[in-house]
């Protein structure tokens, strides 16, 4: 069959009234110009009520009626939030009981240790690579290995055996830190890892089987924080793998026990959208029981947004 050169006939399209549709977008849902006087309450008011802007809104509100109803806040942070100098933005939402526990992934807890015993860390991987220096740092290999080989002797979880190691050597930056704070105001710390995955690996101190035994205990911990998470919020910022797949586990082991996660709001923070947050965090533990959200960005950006409007 040839097809020839025949315009579409339009006499008999079909049309309807603009008002009668259903339209994804409404004029009372526009931004606002800001009035500086207002303060950042006013400008987050401003705001449209679309998209990103609209699910902030949603996960703020989330995060408050948990925090009035005493239920679960639980904190999952890679390590490039601690390193990005939002310690001391997470430890006034610890203070303000919007945290409930905190879990970490190995590099998490290494950079967190550093800024309490030194107040600085992040070395520069490609100049120290080359001479053999990269994670070398003798107390963060020696002072860590020690506190873990410590804490499964006495079977304690690899956070709780940081934390508690901490508590006894009061470190010079103890207020830059997480793992100080969680220490002073008694919130839970766990930390997952994967053995060969993080510089403290590397020194003749380390143990694969106190890390290991340690990091167990810990997701076993991490199971029972999520076992009280009905009506709770998890959230995971900056962990693209580890923490989204031991989070999954959780929640897979809590269902197993019969145990409701009705009403779970998930939120993931991160610079891109990877597979794991978004179908590990964001997707599969709320189907059909809750709400999941994410946000892309950086996060020196984005948590301070986040806990000013818990704030505002």
């Amino acid at each position: 069959m040839k097809l020839g050169y025949e315009p579409f006939d339009l006499s008999h399209v079909r049309t309807y009234p603009l008002a009668s549709r259903q339209s994804k977008v409404r004029h009372d849902q526009f931004a606002k110009p800001w009035a500086p006087d207002s303060g950042l309450g006013g400008w987050l008011a401003s705001l449209p009520r679309i998209l990103a802007a609209a699910e902030l809104d949603a996960v703020v509100a989330a995060m408050r009626r948990a925090h009035d109803g005493k239920r679960a806040i639980v904190w999952g942070l890679g390590a490039h939030v601690i390193k990005t100098g939002l310690g001391p933005v997470i430890i006034d939402l610890m203070e303000r009981g919007f945290v409930s526990a905190i879990a970490l992934n190995g590099a998490g807890l290494i950079h967190d240790f550093e800024v309490a015993l030194s107040g600085a860390t992040s070395e520069d991987v490609e100049a120290n690579l080359g001479p053999g220096t990269f994670g070398m740092a003798e107390e963060t290999g020696r002072d860590l290995n020690a506190a873990i080989r410590d804490g499964a002797a006495r079977d304690l979880g690899l956070g709780q055996a940081v934390v508690d190691h901490l508590a006894r050597h009061p470190p010079a930056f103890a207020r830059a830190s997480l793992l100080c704070a969680a220490g002073r105001l008694g919130i839970p710390v766990t930390v997952h890892v994967g053995i060969g995955t993080d510089i403290i690996h590397m020194h003749p101190a380390a143990s694969g089987e106190a890390i290991g035994a340690a990091s167990l205990r810990d997701f076993r911990y991490f199971t029972s924080f999520v076992a009280k998470l009905e009506g709770g919020v998890y959230l995971n910022c900056g962990s693209a793998v580890m923490l989204p797949e031991v989070f999954l586990k959780a929640v897979s082991l809590v269902r197993n026990r019969g145990i409701s996660l009705e009403g779970l709001t998930t939120v993931n923070f991160d610079f891109i959208k990877n597979y794991r947050s978004e179908t590990n965090v964001v997707r599969r533990p709320v189907a059909g029981i809750g709400k999941g959200y994410s946000f892309t960005g950086h996060h020196e950006i984005m948590l301070p947004l986040l806990a000013a409007a818990l704030k505002s």
